[in-house]
């Protein structure tokens, strides 16, 4: 029976060391990819999102001998910042989100990188500000409260709720962006 219960521990073990460290890599590729995009560096961005897309596809397969360490602090953390990567630079790229096929995302993890995405999309406006590109402020600040529309309507608990919380915090600061181009403009 011990050496079952060796043998099983040490399989896990290996995996969640392995899943540990490949999630943090992706992490930092996500990253990365958003830092890109807010330099306006697209191909660069794509790029590292591609091989953040392949990593996330071979740790699934590990994870699929071992489905509770989907459940992994690091990889969850990857997987969000992976979906809020994609959904910025799909924003970016074709002016809105949609489902993401490249990689399995699961609801929370969707719903973690979406209320995330309005925090890049702040950013972008301000530095969009600096550039005077007023239209793309205004078009992304739609864009902003077109999401916390659908978020509204899901009666988010937990951690998600703080999430959604900060989310509407980022719809307060896209607004106050555009009230004060407006009041530049009289």
């Amino acid at each position: 029976m011990f050496q079952k219960l060796k043998k099983d521990y040490d399989i896990y073990e290996d995996t969640r060391q392995l899943i540990n460290g490949r999630a943090n890599f992706i992490l930092h590729k996500a990253k990365q990819s958003i830092f890109a995009l807010h330099r306006g560096e697209i191909k660069k961005a794509e790029n590292l999102l591609k091989e953040v897309e392949k990593d996330l596809n071979i740790l699934n397969k590990h994870l699929s001998k071992i489905p509770p360490l989907k459940y992994n602090g690091l990889y969850k953390a990857a997987l969000e910042e992976y979906t809020e990567a994609k959904l910025f630079w799909q924003v970016l790229k074709f002016g809105k989100i949609k489902e993401i096929s490249k990689v399995q995302v699961n609801f929370d993890d969707y719903l973690g990188g979406i209320c995330d995405l309005t925090g890049e999309l702040v950013r972008k406006m301000v530095l969009l500000a600096i550039e005077n590109k007023f239209e793309e402020i205004f078009r992304l600040k739609t864009i902003i409260t077109d999401i916390i529309n659908g978020l509204i309507k899901i009666d988010l608990t937990g951690y998600l709720r703080h999430k959604f919380d900060e989310a509407k915090r980022n719809l307060e600061k896209a607004e106050q962006i555009v009230y004060e181009l407006k009041m530049m403009q009289k």
